[in-house]
């Protein structure tokens, strides 16, 4: 498995990483939200409750909201919280999550073709399966497993839906080897009900490659693979550590 850090997990600890693939690309812990800010504008698909589907990119950001969050307007509630922050509307993606930021995990690696950098908030309390009937949610709620997916080099437009195709595949196979099942009927998970994910990719020619393709038998596909993998199972064991150790103290 790819090698996962959880740069913000230590109290006290720093409260920026800087990628060691992308040069420029910086995730940073704030008090309500990490912020992912690119070195230059990128062109991304995305699901982001704000700012998703295809376009450019200048920052996502992953905020943090309570579980009790009332979530009639997320869209709304989240261009206040960017004006608040002082962030610009244009050409930012925005998450949400109910998993507290520290417990975020990043993953990294330099293909020889692309830099790829991967961060992930995830927690199970909502794991659903697809392809099954279940309750159906009449409101937004807060993406339990969210994945920022960064790519330096060029992708052709149908590389990037491959790739989060592949990242997905990842997630559920994440959920699957660690054993996480939907609470309504006992099956395998597949994700939770409200996953979200940002792709963001530089068109960068340093490498001197274009990816058509993102499958898992691609170089690329093969690493967002590994590199979504071990982030989801950082971020779920981080988050799984807290619980047990919190039965423990009877808290």
């Amino acid at each position: 498995m790819a090698k996962v850090k959880t740069p913000f997990e230590l109290a006290g600890g720093a409260r920026t990483y800087y990628s060691g693939v992308w040069p420029g690309l910086a995730l940073e812990w704030k008090e309500e939200h990490l912020l992912l800010e690119f070195p230059a504008e990128a062109e991304s698909i995305s699901s982001a409750v704000y700012g998703g589907g295809m376009g450019r990119l200048k920052r996502a950001v992953n905020q943090y909201v309570s579980r009790d969050y009332e979530c009639s307007n997320p869209v709304r509630d989240m261009e206040n919280k960017l004006a608040e922050w002082g962030y610009p509307l244009e050409g930012c993606a925005g998450l949400m999550t109910a998993v507290p930021l520290e417990h975020a995990a990043v993953a990294e690696e330099d293909t020889g073709s692309a830099g790829i950098f991967c961060c992930v908030t995830a927690a199970a309390g909502n794991a659903a399966r697809a392809g099954v009937e279940r309750s159906v949610l009449k409101a937004y709620r807060p993406g339990t497993i969210n994945i920022m997916l960064g790519i330096d080099g060029l992708l052709t437009p149908s590389a990037m839906v491959n790739a989060v195709i592949t990242a997905t595949e990842a997630k559920a196979a994440a959920l699957a080897d660690l054993g996480i099942t939907d609470p309504e009927n006992g099956l395998t998970a597949t994700g939770t009900t409200t996953d979200a994910i940002v792709l963001a990719v530089s068109g960068s020619r340093r490498y001197g490659a274009e990816h058509v393709y993102a499958g898992t038998a691609t170089d690329l596909g093969g690493a967002i693979g590994r590199l979504v993998y071990a982030a989801v199972t950082g971020s779920l064991r981080s988050v799984r550590a807290v619980q047990v150790q919190a039965r423990k103290n009877g808290e």
